[in-house]
């Protein structure tokens, strides 16, 4: 037994596949299992290898989540055929096929919480499927009913596969005076580690239940089909999401509406991306994190030069999400409050009674073309026991600008000088708290420009992100 230890530990032992056995399904399809972990074993062509790709096929059986227990046997492949392994697979089908999943969730800042149910059954015909159904309700009134199933692979094509179709409510009225419904369904076509693809098909209802809407917002009213299709690419290489010190990242979302033959079909195209890079600085585990990210919606067709954009698929901005970790498109800048920042119209009446601080009297209508920066240098603090917690501290600085593009807005922003005082801007230092789930800002955060509508305050924010 040493000697061979010793073999393996110091050179290549040659090694092929002969066979791959698989035990312990019985409902579960023997070429699902084949299909997941087929291409690991017969590219390996030595030990070591082999036990690599053992390691990772655990893991990818596990993570179909319709096994309660995965074991892989590496034995010897028949006599006469020496230098051949067999793999042997030993599965333990789930007990009970049924889950429910019950959550709260809040956001402090953002003064809304959400309350998430959801019942799943997984390999329901034996293809590593999983169906499911989600209730959520949140704060401001937003609902949300889907189903849907997932499968990992189907008969030729090996790339997972999804579908759903939701109901979706939200109360948008103390931010933007109307309220949105949809109804329709969204599939994925093609997922990767780095892409993805989907199409979405939804029927859109905007509401004005309070009759005080801004001219901007009662011309969207009423409803509309979306039918598009939705592609995202994303490559991260730092070294953890939470507290990035070093490593760059990258992501670009497309969105194409308008794919349906109908009349009623909203022309829309929407383009975002993500740029973040962390640079360590090799003192106190200090690291700056710089980041821009910027986007730009527009309608397309016929007639659509004079047109506004559909006004919930618009950028909004505030400061409740970390731009640190959150490759979610220009929507963060440090000291503003839930849409907060960008283009407003005064509403026809204000609510009696209504003491809302957000409630301003103006409706906020977004912008069609965002882009935000920042900078974050964070570092360790003296204590011993904030940084065996992973708390440190940050100083960071964040700009952005939204700013319209339709209906000949664009000339504001035509000039350099027009584009450059767009910008508003802030500043501030706090602690960070990352966990498992979530990082967690306490900041105190300095507007250093902003304009007339704005929403920004000097003072402390509290930030999350997933």
């Amino acid at each position: 037994l040493e000697s061979l230890l010793r073999r393996l530990s110091a050179e290549q032992v040659p090694v092929r596949v002969h066979d791959i056995i698989i035990k312990g399904n019985t409902k579960t399809k023997d070429f699902l299992i084949e299909s997941m972990v087929e291409e690991l074993f017969r590219g390996a062509t030595s030990f070591q290898q082999l036990l690599q790709a053992a390691g990772i096929a655990n893991m990818r059986l596990q993570g179909l989540e319709i096994f309660d227990l995965v074991n892989i046997t590496l034995d010897a492949g028949p006599p006469e055929l020496p230098g051949t392994a067999n793999v042997v697979i030993d599965v333990s089908e789930l007990k009970s096929p049924l889950s429910a999943d019950f959550g709260m969730y809040t956001k402090p800042q953002a003064r809304s919480w959400a309350i998430e149910s959801s019942v799943k059954m997984k390999n329901l015909f034996g293809h590593g499927d999983i169906w499911d159904g989600l209730v959520g309700y949140g704060g401001s009134q937003t609902l949300e009913i889907s189903t849907g199933v997932s499968v990992p692979r189907f008969r030729s094509i090996s790339n997972p596969l999804s579908g759903r179709i939701f109901l979706l409510s939200q109360d948008w009225l103390k931010f933007s005076s109307f309220k949105e419904r949809a109804l329709g369904l969204s599939c994925s076509i093609f997922t990767s580690q780095n892409h993805e693809l989907s199409y979405n098909l939804s029927w859109r209802t905007l509401t004005d239940p309070s009759q005080m809407a801004s001219f901007a917002v009662r011309s969207q009213l009423g409803h509309g089909l979306f039918s598009g299709l939705k592609y995202g690419f994303k490559v991260d290489r730092r070294d953890q999401p939470l507290r990035p010190t070093s490593g760059y990242a990258f992501a670009s979302t497309t969105n194409i509406y308008g794919l349906f033959p109908d009349i009623r079909s909203f022309k829309l195209f929407r383009q975002e991306f993500d740029l973040r890079y962390a640079i360590p600085l090799g003192f106190l585990k200090a690291a700056l994190n710089l980041g821009v990210s910027a986007g730009v919606v527009c309608p397309w067709g016929n007639g659509s030069s004079g047109k506004p954009s559909y006004l919930p698929e618009r950028f909004f901005m505030d400061g409740n999400a970390s731009p640190v970790c959150s490759l979610k498109g220009p929507t963060s800048v440090y000291g503003f409050k839930s849409r907060g920042l960008g283009p407003a119209q005064p509403r026809r009446r204000r609510l009696a009674g209504d003491d809302d601080e957000n409630s301003s009297g103006m409706d906020r209508l977004g912008g069609d073309l965002a882009v935000t920066a920042f900078a974050d240098l964070s570092f360790d603090l003296p204590l011993k026991f904030l940084r065996d917690a992973g708390i440190h501290g940050h100083l960071f600085a964040s700009t952005g600008s939204l700013t319209p593009l339709t209906e000949n807005s664009y000339r504001e922003i035509a000039s350099l000088q027009g584009f450059r005082e767009s910008f508003r801007s802030s500043a501030g230092f706090g602690l960070v708290v990352p966990t498992k789930l979530f990082r967690m800002e306490a900041n105190y955060c300095y507007i250093l420009k902003q304009q007339e509508h704005d929403c920004g305050k000097t003072g402390i924010q509290f930030s999350f992100s997933a």
